[in-house]
């Protein structure tokens, strides 16, 4: 198993929970070496600096992969980031970058991951989008816009490679505690607000999300394709009742 983003909180998360399986799996990350909490727990697995915003780097890390291993049975695609502004304040830069962190790094993953799975009999590829690009949140516009593209990839590679029997899917998470969120989850009223828009009266932890890319990864789920399962406490499909 490949995971890229494998140094972000959901990401490490996700290696934790695959650690447990006693799958071969490879880490990467655009960091130069992993934290040491995850080298405690996991420096028996491959290490590759990776940014997958880089299409040579991403070519040169599943080739990798398959010239040490011979295969490439599942990718995570947890690479990603955050931007909260309505589109008047947004940057062309940080418009672009949006795009090109979220989506056109899956994209370069799906594009040179796709190939040797099919070679090999076929696999999983898991990517991250989000509840914001399937419910209308404020300011979220570049950052709903390219997990829309996402959920899109996701549809339209599902089609493409089901004949070659690889499987992609999306997880769509609501606000989830992570390093990336800290600027939300630190603000006391920020947190309240966003809270209150999830059912369950909470925002997510990231065990709870890399539980269901876990899920989607293993071989055992092989009719499930084409699908972007919520994992967002309803914050995309139920309004609260707030009585």
């Amino acid at each position: 198993m490949l995971v890229l983003g494998a140094t972000g909180g959901i990401g490490s998360e996700l290696c934790r929970q695959l650690a447990e399986t006693n799958c071969i799996l490879v880490l990467a990350s655009r960091a130069d070496a992993l934290p040491q909490p995850l080298v405690e727990a996991l420096g028996g697995n491959h290490f590759l600096t990776t940014d997958a915003t880089n299409p040579d780097q991403v070519k040169q890390c599943i080739g990798e992969v398959l010239a040490r291993y011979g295969r490439l049975d599942g990718v995570a695609h947890c690479v990603g980031s955050v931007l909260l502004k309505p589109a008047h304040s947004t940057s062309d830069g940080e418009w672009q970058e949006t795009l090109r962190v979220n989506l056109t790094s899956a994209f370069y993953v799906l594009r040179c991951a796709a190939p040797v799975m099919r070679a090999t009999g076929g696999g999983s590829i898991v990517f991250v989008s989000s509840a914001a690009a399937r419910r209308g949140l404020a300011n979220h516009e570049a950052i709903a816009a390219a997990k829309a593209g996402l959920i899109g990839l996701t549809l339209s590679a599902a089609a493409t490679y089901a004949r070659y029997s690889i499987r992609v899917n999306s997880v769509a998470p609501g606000l989830v505690r992570t390093p990336l969120t800290e600027s939300i989850t630190r603000n006391e009223a920020a947190l309240r607000h966003s809270t209150s828009l999830h059912a369950l009266r909470r925002i997510g932890e990231p065990a709870e999300v890399a539980s269901a890319i876990r899920w989607l990864l293993d071989p055992a789920q092989s009719w499930v394709t084409g699908q972007v399962i919520g994992v967002d406490g309803g914050l995309a499909s139920i309004q609260p009742n707030n009585n």
